[in-house]
């Protein structure tokens, strides 16, 4: 491939991406930021699922949740991801199904009150819907992030914030920057807490 080839299909992908950032509904995202910021003030735990990338994100956020919003002399956010342990997740997809995988694990430490955040590009992985559809008759709170048309996650969670674009590794891309810009906000929001 030449390289005006690689720059041409390098710039298109990011103007997408840059398309679909500018059309992203802050004010869903503001929701999903005071329903983890009040969840923390209440000692609920954060609970977070998803496969392959949205796994990846999954972690991502609880690192940034779990030490990057740490402030000196504050508490800590409670906050895990269930595609961390390997180990758990092998055993309930080889003993039960993969569409178990998060489900059998949330309920062992899912209470009332407590946040699941379901990341799933498409909206229909399986395994994500049974583990919101479990944590919903607790009750939870559920946040879906997805995109194309939000597919059947949009339905079952609390709020649930669709990126609209069709193309999965970006609506990846625009996940992670979002869960950025709340860990910001919410740095900012313990700023100001005098509480």
């Amino acid at each position: 491939m030449q390289t005006t080839n690689i720059q041409h299909a390098a710039k298109k992908y990011f103007e997408s991406v840059s398309v679909s950032l500018h059309g992203v509904d802050l004010d869903k995202v503001e929701k999903i930021a005071r329903i983890l910021f009040h969840a923390y003030k209440s000692d609920k735990k954060i609970i977070l699922i998803g496969n392959g990338g949205s796994a990846a994100t999954a972690s991502h956020f609880v690192c940034d949740l779990g030490k990057g919003v740490s402030l000196p002399g504050k508490k800590k956010f409670k906050v895990l991801a269930l595609c961390d342990n390997i180990p758990t997740m092998t055993a309930y997809a080889n003993d039960c199904s993969y569409e178990d995988i998060f489900m059998e694990q949330l309920k062992n430490i899912v209470e009332a009150g407590d946040v699941v955040v379901a990341i799933s590009g498409s909206g229909n992985s399986k395994n994500v819907l049974k583990a919101v559809e479990l944590a919903n008759q607790y009750p939870a709170i559920t946040i879906g992030l997805t995109g194309f048309e939000g597919g059947r996650l949009k339905g079952l969670v609390s709020e649930c914030l669709i990126i609209a674009n069709n193309t999965m590794e970006q609506v990846e891309d625009i996940h992670l920057v979002i869960l950025h810009a709340i860990k910001l906000v919410l740095i900012g929001m313990l700023e100001e807490d005098r509480g």
